[in-house]
């Protein structure tokens, strides 16, 4: 009679199958959505990445354009200045050039009067010797000439009597625009050579007579390629007997005028120093003082002014060979700037 009263017990292995199916699919549900939060973290992290990357390329593709941008900026203002393109920049050389060696010479004057250079020889006044007062080192057809014992320390490249060594500077300079030997001798250019380089040169030397100044290719490595020409043609025509003296204002300087030299002629640290074929200074007394001593052992000095020189000493103007780099006038505003805000 009691156990008709109890109420009835339900199917047990119905209720555990559906149960460990309604398990199943809860866990089916939960393992799809920790799978899916996973999944979406993923992608986000791929995407942050990716985004990363994006702004990456996106900076290095500016920073490219920025160069190449440049680049053609510099290219073109050296075309339009160095080949006379622009007319306002022809116009404003011109005056400067002028100015300068207007300039150069009331100095240049004021030195001779205030007799600063030793007077050895007294040339004529009016009649131009119609030998050579040296014999280069080498003919135009490739043979070994002799020095004269007498040769002069004081080459003048503008004369008429140095027909044969413009005729030697010409096809050197064309060499070297046109075949250049990367792997030549020492104290033979070794690097490329254009024609706004060779304009430099043929310039100081037939224009201005391997005394003057002329205007900066915008930086030391440009310059120091014209000086390396420079070298290397009168090393052919004076060999031993020339002597490179670089004066600057700053140890760095001097520093990358030697390792541009090495890089443009081959030469060797070994062939820098006082007593070597290419000295360093950084004063014009004591660079005097030793091109006076070369000129006494019948050598030849060639004085390479830095573009940092900001004035050209007058002890610096007696010696017959010197090359001054001189730069833009807003350049060099800037660098007096520079300079002050240090």
């Amino acid at each position: 009679m009691e156990s008709s009263s109890l109420p009835p017990l339900p199917l047990e292995p119905e209720a555990l199958r559906q149960e460990i199916m309604q398990l199943k699919l809860e866990k089916g549900q939960l393992l799809e959505q920790q799978l899916q939060q996973t999944q979406a973290k993923v992608n986000q992290l791929y995407q942050e990445d990716i985004q990363q990357l994006e702004e990456r390329k996106k900076t290095l593709q500016i920073s490219v354009e920025q160069l190449e941008r440049r680049q053609e900026r510099i290219q073109t203002e050296m075309r339009s200045t160095f080949a006379g393109a622009s007319q306002e920049l022809a116009i404003r050389v011109q005056g400067f050039k002028e100015y300068l060696v207007t300039s150069l010479q009331d100095v240049a004057l004021a030195a001779e009067q205030l007799e600063l250079i030793p007077q050895t020889a007294t040339p004529a006044p009016t009649k131009v010797s119609a030998e050579p007062k040296y014999t280069p080192k080498q003919a135009p057809d490739g043979s070994q000439a002799a020095r004269s014992p007498t040769a002069s320390t004081q080459p003048q490249f503008a004369t008429q009597s140095f027909q044969e060594e413009t005729r030697s500077i010409r096809r050197l300079l064309e060499q070297y625009r046109t075949t250049p030997n990367y792997y030549g001798p020492s104290w033979q250019l070794r690097r490329t050579f254009e024609p706004v380089h060779a304009d430099r040169v043929a310039k100081w030397f037939f224009n201005l007579g391997g005394r003057g100044a002329v205007r900066s290719l915008g930086t030391r490595l440009q310059n120091i390629l014209v000086a390396s020409a420079v070298i290397s043609i009168l090393n052919e025509l004076y060999g031993d007997r020339l002597h490179a003296l670089i004066l600057a204002n700053a140890p760095e300087r001097l520093g990358d005028w030697r390792r541009g030299l090495q890089d443009c002629l081959g030469v060797e640290r070994a062939d820098f120093g006082p007593d070597q074929g290419i000295g360093l200074f950084e004063s014009p007394e004591s660079l005097a003082q030793k091109a006076d001593r070369l000129i006494k052992d019948d050598a030849i000095p060639l004085i390479l002014l830095d573009d940092s020189e900001e004035t050209v000493s007058l002890s610096v103007l007696q010696f017959p060979l010197w090359l001054a780099f001189v730069p833009e006038p807003q350049l060099r505003r800037e660098r007096q700037q520079n300079d002050w805000f240090e």
